[in-house]
């Protein structure tokens, strides 16, 4: 074969490389093919030639039907030639041309021959491309040549009939799994890849069957693999049957651990990896069983390979997001490898530590990360700082070396995502850890500064205009996002604009400064900037005269558009044919949910900049416009809580609809959500009967119906309950969905005159006492329940039966509560015998509430808990304590 030839210029660095093939093309290369057909055969020419036409296929070069018969008949004349390197060439373009049927029998007495050659590489190539093109019917005239290949003694001639056993496999299976007993023999071979090839075999014809696999793996883990890569597919085989197995129910041991176990001690450093990442891969396993794998793994980390440093820090870096002490002890040698020169490497342990870092290390960390960010690139840098957010929002009190060491990161280079995985992180700080906001918000400010990103500067002033104003000297940000109308383009100056604006309506003794500001900014250059500043200032007092800013001008700066852009987009593109004039108050405001085809997308929730304030708030405005815009519900006032939607329909049937529970201090909405699945038809008149006999606190006092439901196109039908004030009043609503049905013709796509009223049962719905708590977290929960007072405390025990898990029990009671899990307390641990959860919310009413959980599971799964409930009102700590008896 020839060898690639590498051209180096002078000029250029010593380094760049030529590729030999540079500007070859298929036309040329098919021409030079015909030295196949030459008398006196010149085999390093040919070869050449063959090394082309494989670089084209591979390449993705197609051949058509007669330029691959032509390439296929000359390159089969090459038989003649005796050379060794040429025969090979000839077998590799023999399987990379895949000859059709008809054609196939012109090799197949040629490779048949081969097949049964004294030569050995012949022997081995030719099983090769025999069972890479041929089909069942020939392989049954070879299967006895194949069979005898897999006890060959030549170990190159048995590797070759086992991997084209592999490959038969599946198109064959039946022929294959006659070859039991040859594979069989094969795996007690002495050869390394004959014996690694033969148990791949063997496992792949047994795999449908358990009891044959969990028996191959007791015979082979008493001793007889000798080879290495064997041993590592023997390991991940006996790890697939300790998962499939139940274990021990008395002593708690595992089936084959032992031999896993021994595996740490093998002398192949391969082996010993494989043991220890099956064993830390197990189902529920334990500290124990973990203490030897993560001991081997441990003494990798000091070796001199770079493949053994990365493997073990990787492995150790996934075990750390669920078993983080257990990884403890190997944190000063993940420290040393912060400087190691493989970037990959460093950054695993940077973040492993992070994760298995303690409070009191985390001031360490930073100092070490600090000289570390500098030598690694973006992608590295992005994994960090999310490490880092995570570790702060575990470690809230150190948010001031975390903050300090974000807001340093971002004064340096870096590309786009880079700053902004940075600006989110630094975001998220501020909106969960209350403390947080201002040294956060003046991190922002000095890097808006310098910043080259316009998306990240609009989105920063956007940011800085709804929390700036919250904080306690809101003037010292004026100067920065006033700076930004004089030194950046057009998109940033607009932004910036509405930013004052916001300032001047929330801070009333800033106005008047801020309207000097705005003033200014009315002989800007750009036509957006002055726009703004011009309506800014008509909104908030354009004469001169301070007064007071309106709920309007507070509406329309710091609330979001009333109306959906999906309808406002329909509107607007019907009104652009019209002559009439826009009337906004003639968009629609109702909520479209989302369609069937929508809801089958995925999409990714969004974080940082791009999401929305943390809490339910944005949801619960969204709803509260559209609930106040109803005539029927306005005089309810505020709404306090919005569920998430409840399905009332099994997916795929007819009709989907799912209900969204609004709560009130006097009064329940629900907002039946209506989607029409079936295109021959039309629904009109769309109405929710409730039955409330099992909701006796309840009197229905409004209904708002749906006009017209077409097909796949959502929309809501309302219905309004009255109940005690201030009570959270239960109780169970079944439902009847009645309609008028129309047919429609799909041609035409228009619905009959005339309809049939119809109905369609739907699922009960349960209004409990959890839907009166308001998910509401807090950043330091033992400050928290220590200045609630005592006196409110109520303590009892309860029993909560058998269940698979610590974890499933603890997700049932956060559920049954509805309450917002703190300090990331609503992970438990895997193998836990016991967890402490914190929970907070606020109750109808404004009542605070904070709950702490003690969770406990006995051998026979068992759980018993301890509730503790603090509040601002004693009878609500006792309604807590009545959800969790009745539940």
């Amino acid at each position: 074969m020839a060898q690639p030839l590498v051209k180096k210029d002078d000029d250029l660095d010593d380094e760049a490389e030529y590729s030999p093939f540079l500007g070859i093309e298929k036309g040329a290369v098919l021409q030079d093919a015909r030295v196949f057909n030459d008398p006196q055969l010149d085999p390093r020419r040919c070869s050449q030639v063959i090394t082309k036409l494989l670089y084209l296929l591979n390449q993705g070069e197609t051949f058509t039907k007669v330029e691959a018969t032509e390439v296929f008949f000359a390159v089969t004349k090459l038989f003649q030639s005796r050379d060794l390197g040429l025969r090979r060439m000839v077998y590799l373009m023999i399987k990379e041309i895949s000859p059709s049927a008809d054609e196939v029998i012109i090799v197949t007495s040629s490779l048949m021959k081969d097949m049964n050659s004294k030569t050995d590489m012949y022997r081995a190539n030719a099983i090769r491309v025999l069972c890479r093109i041929t089909d069942g019917t020939l392989l049954t005239q070879i299967e006895r040549y194949l069979k005898q290949a897999i006890v060959d003694k030549n170990p190159v001639v048995a590797s070759a009939a086992l991997v084209s056993g592999i490959h038969l496999l599946q198109t064959n299976p039946e022929i294959v799994k006659r070859w039991s007993n040859e594979v069989q023999e094969a795996v007690q071979s002495r050869a390394a890849l004959v014996q690694f090839h033969a148990l791949a075999l063997l496992h792949q014809i047994r795999q449908n069957d358990r009891l044959a696999v969990s028996k191959l793996v007791t015979t082979l883990t008493k001793g007889s693999v000798r080879s290495p890569l064997a041993q590592c597919l023997l390991i991940r085989y006996t790890n697939q049957v300790i998962c499939e197995s139940t274990g021990n129910a008395q002593t708690g041991e595992r089936p084959f651990y032992d031999y896993l176990e021994s595996c740490l001690r093998h002398k192949s450093e391969m082996v010993i990896f494989e043991a220890a990442r099956a064993i830390t891969e197990l189902n529920g396993v334990t500290s124990r069983e973990l203490t030897p794998a993560i001991t081997v793994l441990q003494l990798f980390l000091s070796s001199s390979k770079p493949v053994l440093r990365f493997s073990a820090v990787r492995t150790l870096n996934k075990v750390a997001m669920t078993h983080p002490m257990a990884v403890t002890n190997c944190n000063i040698d993940m420290e040393s490898l912060i400087s190691d020169q493989n970037r990959s490497i460093a950054t695993l342990a940077i973040t492993t530590l992070l994760k298995t870092g303690n409070e009191s290390s985390v001031d360490r960390l930073m100092k070490q990360i600090t000289n570390f960010m500098s030598d690694i690139a973006d992608e590295f840098k992005i994994v960090v700082v999310e490490a880092i957010r995570s570790l702060c929002l575990k470690f809230p009190l150190k948010y001031r070396a975390l903050m300090n060491f974000l807001s340093n990161i971002l004064r340096e280079e870096g590309g786009f995502e880079y700053k902004k995985a940075i600006v989110d992180s630094v975001v998220i700080l501020i909106r969960d850890i209350p403390d947080a906001k201002e040294s956060g918000l003046l991190h922002l400010c000095e890097f808006i500064e310098d910043c080259e990103f316009t998306y990240l500067s609009t989105q920063i002033l956007h940011f800085l205009g709804i929390e700036g104003p919250k904080t306690s000297d809101p003037s010292k940000y004026i100067r920065y996002i006033y700076n930004r109308v004089h030194l950046e383009n057009s998109t940033v100056r607009a932004s910036a604009v509405s930013t004052l604006a916001k300032f001047g309506a929330a801070v009333e003794s800033l106005k008047p400064r801020i309207f000097v500001l705005l003033r200014r900014c009315l002989f800007d250059s750009d036509d957006e900037v002055r726009d703004r500043a011009t309506l800014y200032l008509n909104m908030l007092g354009a004469d001169g005269t301070i007064v007071e800013t309106g709920e309007d001008a507070n509406g329309f700066l710091f609330g979001s558009l009333d109306i959906p852009l999906v309808n406002l987009e329909t509107s607007l593109k019907n009104y652009v044919p019209s002559d009439e004039p826009f009337d906004i108050s003639s968009v629609l405001r109702e909520v479209k949910v989302q369609s069937l085809a929508e809801k089958k997308a995925s999409s990714k929730k969004p974080s940082g900049l791009d999401a929305p304030p943390a809490g339910p708030t944005a949801t619960v405005n969204a709803y509260e416009r559209i609930l106040s815009s109803i005539s029927e519900f306005s005089s309810f006032g505020k709404l306090f809580k919005s569920s998430a939607p409840v399905e009332l329909t099994e997916a795929g049937t007819e009709y989907a609809v799912n209900v969204v529970k609004h709560i009130f201090y006097r009064h329940l909405v629900f907002q039946y959500n209506c989607t029409n699945t079936i295109q021959e038809q039309l629904l009109e008149n769309i109405t929710v009967i409730a039955d409330s006999s099992e909701a006796e606190d309840f009197a229905e006092v409004a209904s708002k119906p749906l006009r017209s439901l077409p097909y796949d196109s959502p929309g809501q039908t309302f219905l309004a309950f009255e109940k005690p004030e201030g009570v959270p009043a239960v109780g169970k609503f079944s439902n009847v969905l009645r309609f008028i049905v129309k047919e429609v013709d799909p041609s035409t796509g228009e619905a009959e005159d005339d309809g049939v009223e119809d109905e369609y049962q739907l699922e009960d719905l349960e209004v409990v006492t959890g839907d009166y708590m308001q998910k509401v977290g807090v950043s330091n929960f033992r400050n928290a329940w220590e200045h609630m007072d005592p006196d409110s405390e109520r303590v009892d025990e309860y029993g909560l039966g058998p269940r698979e898990s610590l974890a499933e029990a603890v997700n049932a009671v956060i559920n049954l509560l509805g309450m917002q899990p703190c300090e990331g307390t609503e992970v438990v641990p895997s193998n836990s015998r016991s967890h402490t959860c914190l929970l907070s919310g606020v109750f109808i009413g404004n009542v605070r509430v904070l709950v702490r959980l003690s969770f406990g599971i006995d051998g026979q799964k068992e759980v018993a808990m301890k509730l503790g409930v603090r509040s601002d009102d004693e009878s609500i700590s006792d309604a807590i304590h009545e959800i969790v008896a009745s539940g």
